[in-house]
């Protein structure tokens, strides 16, 4: 009696209010999709005309040692702070600290500062003792630590530039626990600020130590070279903008002063600078050629809590400028649209947005309502294409394309409630949880030594909003192999087994708890 009940109550809804609804609501999906669509085919047309006409040379670079005298020779280059923020880094604080110290540049013109923000007393005196040890070599090196952890990485950062030989210094180079710079990092990146005093960053590329760790660094590998390779190089070719990275880059003091300085006001302080600067009309550069090793974190829920961090950031930063954005008088309406629309609003809302609603959500319902035709451009031509275009950055992984686009499906749910969370400012808006590293570890394991598999409750490795997204898709093949005409069961299958497999945690590598 309930199944005719539910059933009457459905055929009665259909008509007036289901089909009219989901019919919305894909016309919705096929807009953003198209707006997905033309900001990647607009990216992939600049870039090409990037790689054929080489726009970086429009900046002037000369080496700053010009003259024989040594000592006439280290006081023509200016004064650099390098900062190493770090919480708890007990596995890559020496790489970091050790790649900072071998930087090649004159021991009188540059300050190591090291901001440990550790809580656990066995890591701070680690920490500590290695940066005694490199004072006893003759470096430069400062171990600041505050009172509490307010502001997090930004509070750490803006804490250290209080300190008063910060005055002394022209540009402030900044470096993650586990980035680790080549000897020659300043000595290339430097000269674009010295010779362009319009330029207010030099941003470098990350480069990864550990991608081929398991399929879950690959599949990060993919989505951060087009980031690197395509967004990045986009923005810093056509407005001289783009989001700072946070890490691996060198900033102008005078230019992160006159911007503001470090706020805590969001979980993407890097970006908030970035963009503060950028609307003082100050220039940023990317250079894809200078790379910086860094680490992938290759634990889900590390990954998970960072992918948290960077969805909800830029949202309810978006949420916090547009309008100081738009009355801004001193960049270009063309640079203003950039920023809005393109920067902010397709690529870090509309993308996470469309690509878990449309197809983990909207695409399968359809099934359910014959009514409702998706159109083949925008089921299938569509996100073809744009997956196409993402692969591009990565060639060495196009046989592991449908794995990724199966992954970055599942990592959309995540990204969507970020997103949500940011633009309504909700409970997690502010959370601040560091990507967990394992350095070390993960040279123990390559090396032959495997780390020993922990026993893992089942309950802490089960994910429940995963299993539950995958339970609808798998009900959504099953009745559209049963009734269906579309032919979407195959991939309906594909998808909730990419979302059963992360939801019963079986993604990344698992390290016992030290």
């Amino acid at each position: 009696m309930e199944g005719l009940e539910m059933g009457l109550i459905w055929e009665q809804a259909r008509a007036p209010l289901v089909v009219p609804m989901l019919k919305l609501v894909v016309a919705l999906c096929l807009i953003m999709s198209l707006m997905l669509f033309v900001e990647r085919v607009y990216m992939g047309i600049v870039i090409v005309f990037v790689k054929l006409f080489k726009t970086q040379k429009r900046y002037k670079w000369d080496p700053l040692n010009h003259n024989s005298d040594i000592e006439l020779a280290n006081s023509s280059y200016p004064m650099v702070l390098v900062q190493i923020p770090m919480y708890n880094e007990k596995e890559v604080y020496q790489l970091s600290i050790g790649a900072a110290c071998g930087l090649s540049w004159p021991s009188d013109r540059i300050i190591i500062q090291v901001l440990d923000d550790s809580t656990d007393p066995v890591i701070k005196n680690m920490v500590e003792v290695e940066c005694q040890r490199w004072g006893s070599k003759g470096i430069n090196i400062k171990y600041e630590i505050r009172k509490n952890r307010n502001g997090y990485k930004a509070g750490a950062l803006k804490e250290g530039m209080k300190h008063t030989y910060v005055a002394l210094c022209d540009y402030v180079a900044i470096f993650d626990a586990d980035f680790q710079p080549d000897p020659d990092f300043l000595c290339r990146t430097i000269p674009f600020l010295a010779h362009n005093p319009d330029v207010a960053l030099v941003q470098a590329r990350w480069q990864f130590v550990n991608a081929d760790e398991c399929l879950m660094t690959r599949m990060q590998e993919m989505s951060l070279d087009y980031h690197f390779l395509v967004e990045q190089e986009v923005g810093s070719s056509t407005h001289a903008f783009f989001g700072f990275n946070g890490t691996a880059g060198v900033w102008r003091i005078s230019a992160l002063n006159e911007a503001g300085g470090w706020k805590d006001r969001t979980t993407v302080e890097d970006m908030d600078l970035a963009v503060r600067a950028g609307l003082k009309g100050w220039k940023f550069v990317y250079l894809s050629q200078i790379k910086v090793k860094n680490e992938l974190p290759s634990t889900f829920k590390a990954y998970r809590y960072q992918q948290h961090r960077w969805s909800c950031g830029p949202a309810n930063l978006f949420k916090k400028m547009a309008m100081e954005i738009i009355r801004n008088k001193k960049v270009s309406l063309w640079k203003k649209f950039y920023l809005i629309y393109s920067f902010f609003f397709v690529r870090k809302i509309v993308a996470h947005v469309v690509t878990f609603v449309f197809y983990c959500v909207v695409l399968p319902a359809t099934v359910f309502v014959p009514e409702v035709q998706v159109p083949k451009w925008g089921a299938v031509y569509i996100p073809s294409i744009i997956t196409l275009l993402n692969a591009v950055g990565t060639p060495r992984s196009l046989h592991l394309l449908v794995f990724w686009i199966l992954f970055e499906n599942v990592m959309s749910m995540h990204r969507t409630k970020a997103t949500f969370i940011g633009l309504l400012e909700a409970g997690r808006v502010n959370e601040w949880v560091v990507t967990e590293k394992l350095g070390d570890a993960l040279k123990m394991q390559s090396s032959g030594k495997a780390l020993k598999k922990p026993r893992i409750r089942i309950a802490g490795r089960l994910h429940f909003w995963e299993l539950l997204v995958g339970a609808y898709l798998f009900f959504c093949g099953c009745y559209d192999l049963t009734f269906g005409k579309n032919h979407y069961f195959i991939y309906l299958f594909l998808q909730s087994i990419a979302f059963f497999i992360v939801g019963i945690g079986y993604v990344g590598i698992f390290v016992p708890n030290s």
